[in-house]
């Protein structure tokens, strides 16, 4: 199981993001496999907020949510107040952005590694949690 963030699922769906290739190839290899895929509820406005900003296509980011809730083995957990609670320490222990901490605090209470583009993540999660690029993932 992985914690994806929002931002493999833009690169993944925004053909010209410079992360594109590997998220596309390393998010294909985890459904073929059915490995268990796990956001807060807070990706798809996230995703589809981004891709709608990037590339001016309301309907290529509707496409994306409909893929995004489709997908057999993707899970979204809701924000409760203990997932709350856990992101607003990290937020202010780490120097995180909100929605950033959110995706933290859940790799860290599930235990399981967070997949992140997100140069504050990979640099400002803590220690016991795995946070590992799309990239580092495809290495066999």
């Amino acid at each position: 199981m992985y914690v994806v963030d929002a931002s493999v699922w833009v690169s993944r769906f925004v053909s010209d993001d410079v992360h594109h290739e590997p998220s596309r190839l390393w998010l294909a290899r985890l459904v073929e496999e059915g490995t268990a895929i796990t956001a807060p509820a807070l990706l798809l406005p996230e995703v589809t907020g981004a891709i709608a900003r990037r590339v001016g296509r309301p309907e290529l980011a509707t496409h994306a949510l409909s893929l995004l809730q489709r997908l057999p083995n993707m899970r979204f957990v809701p924000i409760e107040a203990d997932l709350a609670q856990l992101a607003g320490q990290f937020a202010a222990d780490l120097g995180l952005r909100g929605a950033d901490a959110v995706y933290v605090s859940l790799a860290y209470q599930l235990g399981v590694p967070l997949a992140t583009w997100d140069r504050e993540q990979l640099e400002r999660s803590p220690t016991s949690i795995n946070v590992l690029t799309p990239q580092d993932l495809l290495v066999p």
